[in-house]
């Protein structure tokens, strides 16, 4: 023990006096952590720094932040494409869930799987309760406290109708590995806009509730980062009708989505003729209402989707435009 705390202060005398970068590598075997005051040192087996950063309450990360080390979360969100389209009032739609067009690998970055009985009514625990079946995929970080633009962690998890994010099992709270620490958290899916809490979140080994739906009590970073077109009554939701995987919804004008969809249109192989009102169902980013169903023109398009969405934000009021952009509100946008 006399020899860790010797070489904890060692670097963090070497720190304080040369305000340079520790040397990116473990200060020790086993892998654990000291606390003195508001310093505090993460170390584990020699790796490649993940995290390290310094305030006024020095924290410092050496090496890969042990799996030991988790968090929990219960974050909710409502998707404004399945809730402008809903079976039941104030819940998202479950549509590709209903149809069987949810894949059981997750379309983000960690090519997570589910098992394909998670998609089953309320999850792998059949409890008969609608709100809990699984609307979509979504993808969560973790962002430094001292950089909002840092990325700690991300992980795919899933998305029930009634807002809740839980754990690839379809039911339980999310555990993601970081150091119980303050974070951002950010929520993104592939065709709305993504979101960021506006202030850190203390996050620990006991479920932290992060509640992005509540209008009167809004935690989201930005301005006019959430809407409240189509949502229940005192909720806001994430902007629909990213199509084209950028950071912005557009109705019209050089990039925008509603041209993504007609795209997509003119592509799917069914569309022998070229139809602009040719229709095709499945898992797309096309879909801005995730109903299962990707229309460019036509009784219930898509395209219309957008437009009723860019019409509805608060500062396309005065005169409204068609040609009016939104934009995600994220840090490094």
């Amino acid at each position: 023990m006399k020899i860790k705390l010797t070489l904890i202060m060692v670097l963090l005398i070497a720190f304080i006096s040369n305000a340079q970068s520790i040397y990116k590598s473990s200060i020790d075997a086993g892998g654990a952590s000291a606390s003195n005051g508001n310093i505090q040192v993460f170390y584990t087996i020699g790796e490649v720094n993940v995290q390290e950063s310094s305030a006024g309450n020095i924290v410092l990360s050496e090496g890969f932040i042990s799996a030991a080390f988790k968090v929990s979360i219960h974050p909710k969100v409502y998707l404004q494409g399945p809730i402008l389209s809903p079976e039941t009032v104030g819940l998202m739609n479950d549509d590709l869930r209903a149809v069987s067009y949810l894949p059981t690998t997750s379309p983000y970055a960690d090519n997570a799987i589910a098992a394909a009985s998670v998609f089953n009514l309320g999850g792998t625990s059949v409890t008969g309760l609608a709100q809990d079946d699984i609307v979509d995929w979504v993808w969560l970080e973790l962002r430094a406290a001292d950089d909002n633009t840092k990325l700690i962690n991300a992980q795919s998890a899933l998305l029930q109708r009634d807002g809740d994010i839980v754990a690839l099992d379809g039911v339980t709270n999310l555990s993601m590995t970081a150091a119980p620490a303050d974070y951002y958290v950010v929520v993104m899916h592939r065709n709305h806009l993504g979101i960021m809490t506006a202030n850190v979140i203390t996050l620990s080994d006991t479920p932290s509730v992060i509640d992005f739906t509540n209008n009167t009590s809004q935690i989201t970073y930005g301005s006019n980062a959430q809407t409240i077109y189509g949502m229940p009554t005192g909720k806001v939701g994430m902007w629909a009708g990213n199509v084209g995987g950028d950071t912005s919804v557009r109705y019209q004008g050089s990039g925008n989505d509603t041209n993504s969809i007609k795209d997509a249109v003119l592509a799917d192989t069914g569309n022998t003729t070229s139809s602009n009102l040719h229709s095709f169902t499945g898992y797309n980013v096309a879909d801005v209402n995730l109903d299962g169903t990707v229309r460019y023109q036509g009784s219930g398009n898509d395209a219309n989707t957008i437009k009723d969405v860019i019409l509805a934000h608060p500062d396309n009021q005065s005169s409204p435009s068609n040609l009016f952009l939104i934009l995600e509100q994220l840090p490094e946008n």
